[in-house]
């Protein structure tokens, strides 16, 4: 049982951050790259990114489920479970990576196509979204190992998975894109490219790691793996909520960003500018509210409910700390940011404007996501998704609202962010004062 010290938690939440921290420097140079390779390489990359992560987060909320579901089986002491339901996560993710892929070729190219109002930039977000739909392959094995190492506070091995996949990925972006090395000038798809071998290369990291660890062989979950319908229907009960969620939520952003490239190219680029560096701000947010779902689920299985809010306000207070330490220079130097991600001068003093208006929603997400995570943690994932279905309608509605409706300039229309999670915030607290989340079964 993990300890509730501020000590443990930090060497759990840490390489969890570590890992995100390192992920958001390859999205930055990613992003630098293609905007000093070309301004509409970049924007396409942005938006088909999207579109991509959308598909993604599927699996990822799927394998959140076998994270929490992994950490409560540990929590009540029956980690002989463990095997059975990776192999049935590893199963599920097989059939539906084989749909993504299928989606991937045969559909969201048209959907692309329609959307779209500049048919070079549409079909450079197609050519973008097949190449980078390859990495469903590796994933499929990676997040189950992933979501274990979560489960059990394993997070280091993430730690070092994500400097193997990062620094593959920044070697790959530089020669495939520009040419280097003999390797061909390919551009935005050498970016997709290098993208996803980094990701094959996480991919034969983790098997390698979890085959001759020693603290891994005592689960047994590669000797003892096991496909069981049992585990099947609670990870599809438990992680479709979160999968749906997650769904929801990148593809209503999506759709955020596909009005706004219907505004303008330079719209759209500032906004991509902005995309870019948010991510630095989720780092603590998601490295902790893992740590957070962890946790709970395992307290929960305990039975120790006085931890679990414990723990919670110790996770929210390191949030908001780690949060200030790693995204105070969009508040205090936003304009040296934004050169980094795109040097060119017509775009940086509206994006550093922005920026700098976008840290305050910040703040307020990473108060409130304890709430919302801890919902998670518990196994309530159907209330989640209530949650974020309210949330992410109230978003679309705002912001079709400022972009088509009012026309309000680009630094005004993303107070979306701020309603956004704002919404969340008040939902998931008022969820846990008032309903009684504390006897969910999982």
């Amino acid at each position: 049982m993990l300890s509730l010290s501020y000590r443990t938690i930090l060497s759990i939440a840490i390489p969890l951050m570590g890992s995100s921290f390192i992920q958001s420097i390859v999205l930055l140079t990613d992003s630098s790259f293609l905007s000093r390779y070309d301004t509409l390489a970049f924007d396409a990359a942005g938006n088909g990114g999207l579109v991509y992560i959308t598909m993604f987060m599927t699996l990822v909320g799927l394998n959140e489920g076998t994270q929490i579901l992994m950490a409560r089986r540990i929590g009540e002491e029956r980690d002989s479970l463990l095997p059975r339901i990776f192999g049935s996560s590893i199963a599920i993710n097989f059939i539906i990576a084989a749909v993504l892929f299928i989606l991937s070729w045969l559909f969201i190219p048209d959907i692309i196509t329609a959307s779209a109002r500049n048919a070079e930039l549409a079909q450079l977000e197609i050519d973008y979204i097949q190449i980078r739909s390859y990495g469903f392959i590796p994933s499929t094995i990676s997040l189950v190992v992933l979501a274990y190492l979560t489960a059990t506070g394993r997070t280091l091995l993430i730690l070092i998975n994500s400097i193997v996949i990062a620094s593959t990925n920044i070697a790959l972006d530089y020669s495939l894109i520009f040419g280097h090395f003999g390797l061909p000038e390919m551009g935005l798809e050498g970016a997709a490219l290098a993208s996803t071998l980094s990701d094959f290369a996480g991919l034969i990291f983790l098997l390698i790691a979890i085959t001759f660890n020693p603290s891994v062989k005592k689960h047994e979950i590669l000797t003892s793996i096991r496909v069981k319908w049992s585990s099947i229907k609670k990870l599809l009960v438990l992680g479709s909520p979160i999968m749906l969620q997650g769904i929801v939520a990148l593809l209503t952003w999506t759709i955020f960003f596909f009005w706004i490239e219907q505004i303008g190219v330079f719209e759209l680029t500032v906004s991509q500018n902005i995309r870019s560096l948010y991510f630095l701000a989720f780092v603590p947010i998601w490295g902790l509210g893992a740590t957070a779902k962890t946790y709970v689920s395992q307290y929960m299985g305990k039975k120790d409910f006085d931890s679990v809010l414990i723990a919670m306000r110790r996770i929210q207070i390191l949030t908001i700390i780690f949060l200030v330490v790693i995204f105070h220079g969009a508040l205090l130097y936003p304009e040296k940011l934004i050169e980094l991600i795109n040097p060119r001068q017509e775009f940086i003093e509206t994006s550093a404007e922005t920026l700098r208006f976008v840290f305050g929603s910040m703040l307020l997400y990473g108060f409130c996501s304890i709430y919302f995570y801890t919902i998670s943690g518990s196994g309530n994932t159907r209330f989640t998704f209530y949650i974020e279905l309210i949330a992410v309608s109230t978003y679309l509605v705002s912001a079709y609202l400022f972009i088509k409706v009012l026309k309000w300039d680009i630094y005004y229309v993303w107070t979306v962010e701020y309603i956004y999670f704002g919404v969340i915030g008040i939902l998931s607290i008022t969820y846990l004062k008032f309903f009684n989340w504390k006897k969910k079964q999982i």
